[in-house]
């Protein structure tokens, strides 16, 4: 999980100096951020403040998940790998996003850590029963 946070306050920092530098070189009002309307926001923004909201949706299953495991006290190779490897895919989903942001390779980096979340529950639901 501190995996996920570290990557979460990274992509905070990169969206926090794309407002920072648009607003330095005047692409964009300071007035924008104010309702986050009203401009034409430039892509650095749009991409970098996407990527950090997209770190609430989804994650938030693999927070949930692991804090079961934890609290259930869950010892399972399987639900460590699948963890590990939602991680991984979530870095390289971000690297994707805010560096060359091609379409098909977020999408399938994005369904990667999508079922291995989705293996994360069924693993945790198997312990249970």
């Amino acid at each position: 999980m501190f995996a996920m946070v570290l990557l979460v306050f990274f992509i905070g920092i990169v969206a926090i100096k794309a407002r920072i530098s648009a607003v330095k070189s005047k692409e964009i009002s300071p007035k924008y951020f104010r309702l986050m309307q009203g401009y034409e926001a430039p892509e650095a923004i749009t991409r970098s403040t996407r990527c950090f909201n997209n770190q609430f949706e989804i994650p938030l299953l693999f927070y949930v998940a692991c804090t079961l495991y934890l609290a259930l006290n869950i010892e399972s190779k399987l639900g460590l790998i699948t963890a590990w490897l939602f991680v991984g895919f979530r870095y390289i989903h971000a690297y994707i996003h805010l560096t060359y942001n091609h379409i098909l390779h977020r999408m399938y980096t994005f369904w990667f850590a999508f079922i291995s979340v989705m293996v994360l529950w069924v693993n945790l639901v198997i312990h249970q029963i």
